[in-house]
């Protein structure tokens, strides 16, 4: 967790008038016009009792009394396999794939019926939008998915997200929900992330096992020991716990959207950090926002291999903001294609950056090592003289 320096800091910012002040100059929280709203299965639904309907119809509530005020709102929603429990009589999350996509496609006509039924009530529209992790790694479904949101958003209707759970086995086995709403967020270029979560937000410690546990406001930064110490299975109905936050937060303040994290059981608690109250955690956004694309390669392209890159190319690379030549190229691991994303690595195994590569790893294997000059007369032909060029590379 944050150090007793970074929480006295942190609270400082939080009491302090000036300090408030400052902070919504800088963010422009009250022109704000775009959300995710994520919402667990924890919030939605129990174990024994399905759906949670009134805390639905809560939810909606408070929605619906944004998009009044102007707001775009997308929920990334779980809840389909914890909906679908119930229905099947399984008392505990199903371990087996086959079994969670039963339950997901069980449970999703429930979950949308809820969100359809809650939001009329206050003359609002939904639509389902269920996604793979294809539909960001590919770039052309990646583009599809950002027009298809921004239209229905553009018709004053609610998206509601969810990963296509009943097909894709590997978002069941590996998602999670806080990661894609993070992804949504970047998608959709949304001004806040608001993560609905079961606990108010961070701890110093988890606060299940020690009743001292302070809540941390604010986290200006995500280091390696806030996550060490964050790690950690959620419950039995969900699929994340808070070391998943974290890295979803992570993800987004790198896009410099601001997070925060927050009781979901507590109604209004959206629209009152939207009025600059404090609840829950805040995580301070980044400096600078990634490109659009670079954002997309960083985050959801898909990676097929690494380069392993010597002391003097990770120095370029780090350092120097140079493209990514042949000659620094020690090694080559994975099979890909040209225009695939690919990690570099150094000599260590640590990644250092993530690209879109200009030749397939069989090339790569054979101009390693080799100058620029040297790439048509090895291969017969050449592409470019970069292995990845600078605009196509993020660091990591």
């Amino acid at each position: 967790m944050p150090t007793g320096a970074v929480l006295v800091n942190c609270r400082m910012r939080i009491v302090s008038s000036l300090m408030t002040t400052l902070h919504r100059v800088m963010y422009n929280f009250s022109e704000m016009k775009r959300l995710v709203v994520k919402i667990g299965s924890n919030i939605l639904a129990d174990e024994k009792e399905g759906l949670n309907t009134k805390r639905i119809g809560a939810i909606a509530s408070d929605i619906a009394g944004l998009k009044g005020e102007g707001y775009e709102v997308v929920i990334v929603s779980s809840g389909a396999v914890a909906a679908g429990m119930r229905k099947l009589g399984l008392k505990q999350r199903p371990k087996e794939i086959k079994l969670k996509q039963a339950a997901a496609a069980v449970g999703q006509s429930s979950l949308m019926w809820a969100y359809e039924k809650n939001f009329a009530e206050f003359g609002a529209k939904v639509a389902q939008v269920l996604l793979t992790q294809e539909d960001f790694s590919d770039r052309k479904r990646y583009i599809n998915s950002k027009n298809t949101l921004l239209t229905l958003l553009s018709y004053g209707v609610v998206p509601i997200v969810n990963e296509n759970d009943t097909v894709a086995t590997d978002e069941i086995r590996f998602g999670d929900n806080d990661n894609l709403a993070a992804l949504v967020a970047i998608l959709v270029e949304a001004d806040r992330l608001v993560i609905l979560s079961d606990v108010e937000g961070l701890y110093t410690e988890d606060p299940r096992y020690n009743p001292k546990a302070e809540l941390v406001a604010c986290v200006e930064e995500i280091s390696d020991d806030i996550e060490r110490r964050a790690g950690g299975a959620g419950s039995r109905v969900g699929t994340g716990g808070m070391y998943s936050k974290l890295l979803a937060a992570k993800k987004a303040i790198a896009h410099c959207i601001p997070v925060n994290i927050i009781n979901g059981r507590k109604k209004g608690l959206i629209i009152e950090i939207l009025n600059d109250k404090q609840h829950g955690t805040f995580f301070k956004p980044g400096p600078c926002r990634l490109s659009h694309r670079k954002g997309w390669i960083a985050y959801s392209s898909r990676t097929k291999g690494s380069l392993v890159l010597d002391d003097g190319a990770v120095k370029a690379l780090t350092s120097m903001g140079r493209s990514l030549l042949p000659s620094g190229i020690a090694g080559v691991e994975g099979d890909f294609e040209l225009g695939d994303a690919v990690n570099c690595v150094d000599g260590k195994g640590r990644r250092i950056a993530k690209g879109i590569v200009n030749y397939s790893a069989s090339d790569i294997r054979k101009i390693m090592g080799k100058k620029t000059s040297e790439i048509e007369k090895v291969l017969g032909y050449k592409y470019s003289d970069e292995a990845i060029h600078r605009d196509n590379l993020v660091l990591l």
